[in-house]
């Protein structure tokens, strides 16, 4: 009797499968497990500390955020800098949180992301939001409202768009009190804070173009 190959053999094929789906669970478990470490949020205290965590505490808004290349990583990454008052004065951190949580759903009750992008979610219909606080277009809208801080000007555009034409596809006025235009420049600023591994890519290109003159690409 001829000795048949394992590879036609069914009994192989099931431990195999079996020992597969095994190895991809357990596999699955760890990274569930790094993933949580990563995208677990920073403490006042390591922003203090200058403790580097790819989701800074709230009180991030309270320090000055850029945006720079980094050699190693071959992206951009989140830079942050030193202190700076945020409308006007230094939030603590259940400020800064209760602050953020407002913005968050200020964002998502007007459905932002049915024109824009924020970390990867939403529409392309309007410009990506995710390190919008970097934007280098903002010097401009603050000449044009009439103030002297960036937080001001993006609060003051936000509550009147329609005042403010800043982009091919304007944006419609939300009815979005002073307050939740307050709380969605935090959460604006917040999420420019978060290393995205360099998304959107190619953005400190975008930057340096509008410097010389350009047309920052959305």
């Amino acid at each position: 009797m001829a000795k048949k190959s394992v590879w036609t053999s069914i009994r192989f094929w099931r431990r195999s499968a079996a020992w597969v789906t095994g190895f991809s669970a357990i596999l699955l478990i760890l990274l569930t497990f790094d993933t949580m470490g990563q995208i677990k949020m920073g403490t006042d205290e390591d922003l203090k500390k200058g403790i580097k965590k790819r989701v800074p505490a709230p009180t991030v808004i309270n320090y000055q955020i850029d945006y720079k290349y980094d050699e190693k990583r071959g992206h951009e990454v989140p830079v942050i800098g030193k202190k700076e008052p945020f409308f006007g004065k230094e939030w603590s951190e259940k400020e800064a949180r209760e602050l953020l949580h407002l913005g968050k759903l200020t964002v998502q009750a007007k459905n932002c992301i049915n024109c824009h992008t924020i970390l990867g979610n939403g529409a392309y219909y309007a410009p990506d939001l995710t390190k919008s606080w970097l934007d280098p277009k903002w010097k401009d809208i603050m000449a044009m409202v009439g103030k002297k801080t960036k937080e001001e000007a993006m609060a003051e555009f936000l509550q009147h768009p329609d005042k403010y034409p800043t982009h091919a596809r304007m944006m419609p006025n939300l009815d979005i009190t002073p307050k939740e235009a307050q709380a969605v420049v935090a959460f604006l600023k917040h999420l420019s804070s978060i290393d995205t591994n360099g998304f959107p890519r190619n953005f400190s290109k975008g930057v340096e173009e509008f410097k010389r003159g350009g047309t920052y690409a959305k």
